[in-house]
């Protein structure tokens, strides 16, 4: 089997955050750090270490999994880099034995027509897919912005977007990546969905696919978090968020005051054993859990305020 060495580089500081992160994927992780190497140089194998780790720089790590040939690794880096983003961590992103055009262009072996609850059906802009009655299709070509439907955390949120979005619903869409979520909610009777992701790259993305879809009511801006979130047409009666855990309980202070009272809040991206403390700090900030799902391990809320 051939693997694939995905490998994020950044610096001492943030090697916990990333480490969490990759873990994510894959909790087989091998990191690579230089910052022990005096202490090392103390002891009896102190000679033995190689002169290319004494001279690298001590604050330089990576952390590093290894994709085997039948994972979609496009969607891995889109997540991992969706996650950097949030957190504000600079870090490099390598793939070995691969450039960029690569891993934009190669995932779509891997990538066919995907059912997500009892109605949706995500199908890539390169293949024919015979709609069923009662079928909501999504016509999508991620590129390299992360949620094409592939990971529990979007398949758990679409599935509370149907489960619990009324129709004629106004929808905010935090950390929208491909934009998905909002099409489909869109595509179920939503009046509007706003969407605002911090990478300038998903932004486009998840504009070029609601062009190719054909919604409206859709709009898609450059925003950290709920900082530059338009309330002009009032609060919003349903939201999403699919970021991780440590985002969304940022995030819970302010999130009430975007929300109609009785509006629905699904989170999701969040792993097991972190579930409590999203819901913690929720409930503190005026919102009432009223629903849950998991896959694997991982878990999507609902609340309401």
């Amino acid at each position: 089997m051939i693997w694939t060495q995905l490998k994020v580089s950044g610096r001492l500081k943030d090697l916990e955050n990333i480490s969490a992160i990759v873990s994510m994927i894959d909790p087989s992780i091998m990191i690579e750090d230089f910052s022990d190497i005096e202490e090392n140089l103390m002891t009896v194998y102190g000679e033995l270490i190689d002169e290319s780790i004494l001279s690298a720089d001590r604050e330089a790590i990576s952390v590093s999994i290894f994709v085997p040939e039948d994972k979609n690794y496009n969607e891995y880096v889109a997540f991992i880099k969706e996650r950097l983003d949030a957190s504000e961590i600079d870090a490099e992103i390598t793939l070995s034995g691969l450039d960029e055009t690569d891993w934009e262009n190669a995932w779509k072996a891997h990538y066919h027509p995907l059912h997500i609850g009892e109605k949706l059906v995500v199908v890539p802009t390169w293949e024919t897919y015979e709609e069923k009655d009662g079928e909501v299709i999504i016509k999508m070509d991620p590129g390299m912005a992360f949620g094409s439907g592939t990971h529990e955390t979007t398949r758990l949120c679409a599935a509370m977007v149907e489960k619990h979005m009324e129709k004629g619903a106004r929808v905010l869409d935090i950390g929208t990546g491909s934009g998905i979520l909002s099409l489909f909610a869109l595509k179920l009777g939503a009046k509007s969905a706003n969407a605002y992701d911090i990478d300038s790259s998903a932004v486009n993305v998840a504009l070029e696919n609601a062009a190719e879809n054909g919604v409206e009511g859709f709009s898609c801006a450059v925003s950290d978090l709920l900082a530059d979130v338009d309330l002009t047409g009032g609060k919003y009666t349903f939201a999403m968020a699919n970021i991780v855990a440590d985002i969304l309980i940022r995030m819970s202070e302010d999130i009430a005051d975007y929300l109609e009272d009785g509006a629905k809040l699904v989170c999701s991206g969040i792993i097991e054993g972190r579930e409590k403390d999203v819901e913690a700090a929720m409930t503190a900030h005026g919102l009432k859990l009223c629903d849950a799902g998991t896959d694997n391990d991982w878990y999507a809320l609902v609340f309401e305020k």
